[in-house]
């Protein structure tokens, strides 16, 4: 059975917006947000809900698609477009993206993560590739 990605993740995206940011099913309890970027190929506008780090007040994204081979679309089209608009809870920003470049902090984020989430865990052995993570800075 495939999976409609794009209508599972506007589904998400609706009960986020009519919950005030809150949603249930595989995400119940976790913090969610919405991230809207700029495609890197057709420029056209992306949303894609999210399961961030936050930390202190600041928000990080992880590139993790699952463990797959290759960084999720959104990943790219932030390297390639870093301004973002950022939905959290009830709030709507703009943000840059900012890859953590330094490996130790990029480390601590990740296993931060996996203690709040521990599929996050599972997605690092499942890739050989280093997964990114980004931290999205208020504009």
């Amino acid at each position: 059975m495939s999976i409609d990605w794009n209508a599972w993740n506007q589904g998400i995206i609706e009960e986020f917006r009519a919950n005030g940011g809150k949603v249930g099913g595989n995400f119940e309890g976790a913090e969610m947000v919405i991230v809207h970027t700029t495609g890197a190929k057709t420029g056209a506008e992306r949303l894609n809900p999210l399961v961030p780090l936050i930390e202190d007040g600041r928000i990080y994204v992880i590139a993790s698609k699952g463990g797959a081979p290759d960084s999720p679309d959104w990943y790219y089209n932030m390297k390639a477009h870093p301004r973002v608009t950022v939905e959290h809870l009830t709030e709507t920003f703009d943000a840059d993206a900012v890859e953590i470049e330094d490996e130790a902090e990029r480390s601590r984020l990740y296993d931060l993560q996996v203690t709040r989430f521990a599929s996050f865990g599972d997605y690092v052995k499942l890739t050989d590739r280093r997964i990114p993570v980004l931290e999205l800075v208020r504009a």
